[in-house]
Formats: C-alpha cells, sequence, structure tokens
C-alpha cells in the first residue's frame, strides 16, 4: 500500500474563497502519524496522459493559460501556474495510487477524485478527470479488463459518467443527492438518487443492496473509489444527514467487500466542505485508516 500527497504543491486562491484547499495538508499532516513510511510525493501526469481522457485542445489550453474566461469560471478556480501544477500531480497521484494497487492490493490519493470534469471542459472544482485518465491508461496497457468506479462522493459524477457513456468495460455508480450539484446530472451506468437528509440507516441500507451485485456482476479487476466527506450532517454543500460514525462504516463496508472480490482498489478523497474544516479532515483521515488497517503493513 503507498499513500500519494499533492500538499506539497500551492494552491494559491483568493481571499474567502469556498474551496477548502487548506484541508489537503491537515490531512497530509494527520495522515503522516500513523503511516508516514507509506507516503510519497504525487508524479505529475504528463500532457499525453491527460489527453487519454481529454481533448487535446483542452489540455493545452489548461497548461499554457489561454483557456477561456467563461471556461475558468464554470471550473470555479482561477488560473495560475502553480494550479496548473496542481491538476497534473492530483492526476499523477491516483495513476500512481492505481498502479500501486494492482501490485500491492491498495493505492491512496490524499487529493483526487475530480469527476466533475468532462472530456472538453472542467467543472465544479475539477479541472482534470483523474479517475478517468487513471482507467483509460491502464486499459490501453492491457493491465485490467474490467473497471469499477464506485462514486459516493454527494456530488454525482458527471464527467465520468460522460466520459464512459460508450465504454463497456468501466462501470461507473453513484450514490448522490437527488437535489444537489450539478443539477443537470449525466446517466452513469447505475444511478442512486438520495433525498435531502438522507440518514445513516438509510444510505448504508441501499450500499449493502448495492454493493455486492455491483462487484460479483461486473468482476472488476480494480475499483476506484470516489470517498467523499460531503454527505456529511454537517457539510456546508452536502444536504445528507450522514454522521462521521457512518461514513466510517460506510468505508469499511466497502473496502472489506472490494477486498473480498479479489479486486485491486484506489482511494480518491474527493469532496468535502464542512465548517470546521476539521471535520471533514478527520472523516477523511478515517477513511485513509480503514484503508491502512485492511491494507496496510502486516495486514
Amino acid at each position: 500500500m503507498r499513500i500519494y500527497r499533492t500538499d506539497q504543491f500551492a494552491l494559491p486562491l483568493p481571499a474567502g474563497h469556498r474551496f477548502p484547499a487548506e484541508k489537503y495538508q491537515m490531512l497530509a499532516t494527520a495522515v503522516a502519524r500513523f503511516a508516514a513510511p507509506l507516503m510519497e510525493e504525487a508524479p505529475a501526469a504528463s500532457a499525453w496522459e491527460l489527453q487519454q481522457a481529454h481533448a487535446a485542445d483542452y489540455v493545452a489550453q489548461v497548461l499554457d493559460g489561454s483557456l477561456p474566461a467563461r471556461a475558468w469560471r464554470e471550473i470555479g478556480l482561477p488560473w495560475s501556474p502553480q494550479l496548473v501544477e496542481r491538476s497534473r500531480r492530483s492526476v499523477g497521484a491516483t495513476i500512481a495510487a492505481a498502479r500501486t494497487a494492482l501490485l500491492q492490493g491498495c493505492g491512496v490519493n490524499l487529493a483526487g477524485g475530480t469527476h466533475h470534469a468532462y472530456h472538453d471542459k472542467g467543472s465544479g472544482f475539477c479541472v482534470f478527470n483523474d479517475v478517468a485518465v487513471a482507467s483509460r491508461l491502464l486499459l490501453q496497457e492491457g493491465l485490467v479488463r474490467r473497471v469499477l468506479v464506485l462514486d459516493l462522493d454527494v456530488h454525482q459524477g458527471n464527467g465520468t459518467a460522460a466520459i464512459f457513456r460508450d465504454e463497456p468495460r468501466v462501470f461507473t455508480f453513484s450514490m448522490h443527492g437527488e437535489k444537489n450539484f450539478p443539477f443537470r446530472k449525466e446517466a452513469s451506468s447505475l444511478d442512486i438518487d438520495l433525498p435531502d437528509q438522507t440518514d445513516d440507516t438509510s444510505y448504508l441500507t441501499l450500499l449493502r443492496q448495492h454493493l455486492p451485485a455491483l462487484l460479483q456482476q461486473q468482476q472488476p479487476d480494480i475499483v476506484f473509489y470516489l470517498a467523499g466527506a460531503d454527505p456529511y450532517a454537517g457539510d456546508r454543500l452536502g444536504k445528507l444527514a450522514l454522521s462521521k460514525a457512518g461514513l466510517l462504516e460506510r468505508d469499511q463496508l466497502l473496502m472489506q467487500q472490494v477486498r473480498d472480490s479479489g479486486a485491486a482498489l484506489v482511494v480518491t478523497m474527493a469532496g468535502g466542505y464542512a465548517n470546521p474544516i476539521s471535520d471533514t479532515v478527520e472523516i477523511q483521515t478515517n477513511t485513509v485508516t480503514a484503508a491502512y488497517q485492511l491494507f496496510g503493513p502486516g495486514m
């Protein structure tokens, strides 16, 4: 098991920006307390790697800063050389985590899960789609035959669904808030729409109903898990009502079943917008702890 971090690469944002960039350094500090020997700096994805899931002209415009202002407004982050580097590292972390998972059972990206990015545009704080890029690379190289994306961020994985709409080797599962962003949903392979204020019991019951069948039917070689912290009751952008304990039970349930299936597991953090931010960090630290307890040294 290896854990890849991107927090060393600054993400400069205007004062008062709603994206909680500081959570990444806080998360890395917390994870280092129990897993420091497993942590590595994320490599940067190359332009060629990014082009496996994204249009070449979109990649070029992001990298050189020529993407139109309206496109950056849809992304919600201001362009800077540092943003480009951070975005490349976030994708590189998921690629590296996927390669690690195939060899060691599990790889973790302490960022990633940027599932709103489409083939030819970014959206919702997502510049490039890390899971899509990594999946395409593994399929292209013949390292996997079947990919399962388990997206449990509170927001639908619209970009991922659109990118893989016509790719039968990738099954996209998204369990998300029905009345939350994106307000125009795409069609995943399977979507579970949740009403506002869905609680632990209802959420976990649905996950238990669907997860075993998905793993049995799809027989994936690798699973990408978007472990969003934003279904939490205290999340500013969530609208659901899960507790920290419920989210940890979600993580443990999913990871154990994926491990039992024999598939490799890649964990990405995806969203989390709690106030205070320490709640998001605690939830995501619990996610990494759950992975460490199943796949870490001596396990």
